[in-house]
């Protein structure tokens, strides 16, 4: 049976840092990373998919962590198709993915970015989330053997947005194709009512890793702000149905990582959390792999929320989804 790392996908969330998780004393960089290390022993770094990581920040956050500890870290914009903003391109390169010379540079720039991770044993996983029209075909295809190409080596998981991926009639071809390369796949929970909504499907697809990412179960999830996109609240209902699928994914695979996406002040960490406590609680297979326990500071408890959807209260004036601090 595999590990379960249970973490969220950002610890630099304005809206994480202005909720009161953090206690008086640790709201610096190098305090709020130690206070998340000691209660979850993996965290998605965000900020890379919007401006390239450093070195610098990648030999601080392995110096900061413990022995264990590790980093995915999503790929930046332009290496998987989106809108990229010219001011994150370095040396003034256009934000052109189709420009040989500017992707040479750019893979260059994100690989040295993210080696001292790598070296230090704390690179989880490097994960591909493709835009919404990336759909199954040749080009598609094409695009993921560069990827697999410029990756070989490293650990990589792959969260498509496009339904079609995982229809009845094209998921077998799909597992095949990211199989072929050692990708892990992405299971994702969002919700069920939009056209563009991902089945919760689970496939395994790489020995080594599964992921699943939580993003929350708005129905603005397509149309509304980035805030509104991922406020949600998770009842103890949504999470425990994961538990059994989990449970399989770590049959299959040496590591599960379980990430919580529903960055809206401290929903995401409190989900976190809760996974931890009733797969800790589900004593028939693998356990979750955990870290020291310490009380955090808050004024008063956070309830127990009740089972059902609903959405998570805004608890900072900021933006849940402007683009989150690289410290």
């Amino acid at each position: 049976m595999g590990e379960i790392l249970v973490g969220t996908c950002s610890w630099t969330d304005r809206a994480l840092v202005g909720s009161g998780w953090y206690p008086v004393g640790r709201r610096d960089a190098e305090g709020r990373l130690r206070h998340y290390a000691e209660r979850f022993p993996v965290v998605e770094v965000d900020a890379s998919y919007y401006a390239l990581p450093g070195e610098r920040n990648s030999l601080l956050w392995a110096e900061r962590t413990p022995d264990g500890f590790v980093f995915d870290v999503k790929a930046f914009s332009l290496l998987t198709g989106h809108p990229t903003r010219e001011a994150a391109m370095p040396g003034g390169l256009p934000a052109d993915h189709r420009d040989p010379a500017v992707l040479d540079e750019v893979w260059a720039r994100f690989r040295a970015g993210i080696e001292p991770l790598r070296r230090a044993g704390r690179l989880g996983s490097v994960l591909f989330q493709f835009p919404p029209w990336f759909r199954p075909g040749e080009r598609a295809e094409s695009f993921l053997r560069q990827c697999a190409e410029r990756t070989d080596g490293w650990p990589v998981a792959v969260e498509f947005r496009h339904p079609s991926w995982w229809e009845a009639d094209r998921a077998e071809a799909t597992c095949a194709l990211l199989a072929r390369y050692g990708m892990a796949a992405v299971a994702v929970d969002m919700t069920q009512t939009l056209p563009s909504s991902v089945p919760p499907v689970t496939p395994v697809t790489s020995p080594r890793l599964s992921v699943v990412r939580f993003h929350g179960r708005s129905a603005a999830w397509g149309t509304g702000s980035k805030e509104d996109r991922f406020r949600w609240e998770y009842g103890e209902d949504e999470l425990a149905e994961w538990l059994p699928r989990v449970r399989r994914l770590a049959e299959r695979a040496e590591r599960v990582h379980v990430l919580f996406n529903n960055c809206c002040g401290d929903a995401a960490v409190r989900a976190a959390e809760h996974m931890t406590r009733l797969l800790d609680g589900d004593s028939d297979g693998a356990r979750p792999t955990a870290v020291p326990r310490v009380p955090r500071a808050r004024s008063a408890p956070a309830s127990t929320p009740s089972p059902g959807r609903r959405p998570t209260p805004a608890r900072s004036s900021s933006s849940s989804r402007s683009r989150r601090g690289a410290d």
